[in-house]
């Protein structure tokens, strides 16, 4: 597979050096790197367009490296930034490191071989490279002309109050020759000839390639070394991808549910799933234009974003957490079955119901007609007489069981977790009785 047509059917290639991939159609494999940051203990939807460069570039027979920047996790990358942002401490650090690793080794190969992937960490050979020694050894190779010449860099100091840019301290103003130097070392250390990511980042990347030919010549040698970008993920209107209306989508389970990860793909728009589905997965082009042309046929049946939710969520969280995402998404439309959802998922599915709390002594003893109007605060319903109606009316359902009379003891339904009764008023409305 040629990485560079790859990328670019599937809209991801933003820039690439010359003779960039000319030397990924070499006989031997291509060692290449990625950095991540490490200021939270888990990735995010965000980085998921930067590890799919990673994942191609396997895919085409070559090496891929994360780099966990521990070091530069100390500093901080202006780019895209107008403050300084807060320093955290190696032990936090290195538990973030610990959780990035666990998550790309569901997305990279980490066997032995020449296409085996890595993970390294730039604070490992940081840690003992002392301020004078580096300023001698790194330092002089670039001049301040040429690092003040970055967007990044420009953007802060030019910066004024209106645009909230406050200047860049020497803090981060350094950090472009720190990953410069990731780039020298991975060079040096493994014959990593590549470095990718984002669009956003092609300034510090290339001062990476600037610095390994400029030490290079300095030794007496010629030394080369290649950048290729992809395109930054944004919506149909221009505004950057990753957030849902709760804020960050992360990989890590325990900060957004794979119910909330596969709802987030779902819930994407028409205008952007197309791009969505060539980026964040593995299908090919033959599979996705067929899935197009049934998606242009019933577009209300979200083909589509059906099997964009269910390929993201079943590489991220495993195939079993996809399947319950996918009956637990089927519950509001009545096609599940509410007694296989655990606590966090029922609780996840009916986040945005009202919440109305019971007695379980009062459970005890009250029908179904008392239960939609005086023990709930009459929010479901106001009086007993028009509940009595409703139910009636087979307009009320608990646990997705109709209410068959009004005068029903709702202490022979069997709460759902043990503590939860889901009342369903007419097609659409619901809220969710919590016993206590």
């Amino acid at each position: 597979m040629n990485l560079i047509e790859e990328l670019r059917w599937r809209g991801m290639f933003h820039d690439m050096m010359p003779g960039t991939d000319e030397h990924l159609q070499q006989n031997a494999p291509v060692t290449g790197y990625i950095g991540f940051d490490p200021t939270a203990a888990s990735l995010h939807i965000g980085n998921l367009a930067t590890i799919m460069l990673l994942v191609h570039l396997q895919r085409a027979g070559h090496r891929p490296v994360a780099l966990v920047g521990g070091a530069t996790g100390m500093i901080g990358d202006p780019s895209g930034k107008s403050a300084e942002r807060n320093l955290l401490d190696e032990d936090t650090l290195r538990r973030n490191q610990a959780g990035i690793r666990a998550q790309l080794e569901k997305f990279l190969d980490f066997s032995e071989g020449p296409t085996g992937a890595l993970v390294v960490n730039n604070y490992d050979w940081f840690k003992e490279f002392g301020f004078l020694q580096f300023l001698r050894e790194v330092g002089k190779h670039l001049t301040v002309n040429y690092m003040m010449a970055k967007d990044s860099v420009k953007r802060r100091i030019s910066g004024n109050e209106d645009s909230g840019a406050d200047g860049i301290s020497y803090t981060e103003f350094s950090y472009q020759l720190l990953q410069g130097y990731d780039f020298v070392h991975l060079h040096r250390s493994l014959g990593c000839t590549l470095q990718m990511g984002a669009s956003d980042q092609w300034g510090n990347i290339t001062t990476g390639t600037e610095l390994i030919r400029r030490m290079g010549s300095a030794e007496g040698g010629e030394a080369k070394a290649y950048a290729l970008t992809g395109q930054l993920i944004t919506k149909a209107d221009g505004t950057k991808y990753g957030k849902s209306e709760t804020g960050t989508v992360w990989l890590e389970a325990s900060m957004t549910s794979p119910y909330q990860f596969y709802q987030f793909f779902l819930n994407s728009a028409d205008d952007d799933v197309k791009r969505l589905i060539r980026v964040f997965t593995l299908l090919s082009q033959a599979e996705i234009e067929a899935l197009e042309a049934e998606h242009a046929q019933a577009p209300h049946q979200r083909a589509l974003q059906k099997a964009l939710a269910r390929d993201v969520t079943a590489r991220v969280h495993g195939g079993a957490a996809a399947e319950a995402a996918i009956s637990a998404s089927q519950v509001l439309f009545g096609g599940g079955d509410l007694a296989t959802l655990d606590e966090a998922t029922l609780l996840d599915v009916f986040a945005g119901v009202p919440r109305l709390p019971v007695s379980r002594a009062e459970l005890a003893t009250i029908d179904a007609a008392t239960l939609l109007s005086d023990a709930t605060g009459k929010q479901i319903l106001p009086s007993k007489g028009e509940a009595r109606k409703l139910i009636q009316n087979g307009g009320v359902s608990i646990n997705r069981e109709k209410v068959a009379a009004p005068d029903t003891a709702v202490a022979e339904i069997t709460p759902l977790c043990g503590r939860f009764l889901v009342v369903q008023k007419g097609k659409k409305n619901y809220f969710l009785v919590e016993l206590m």
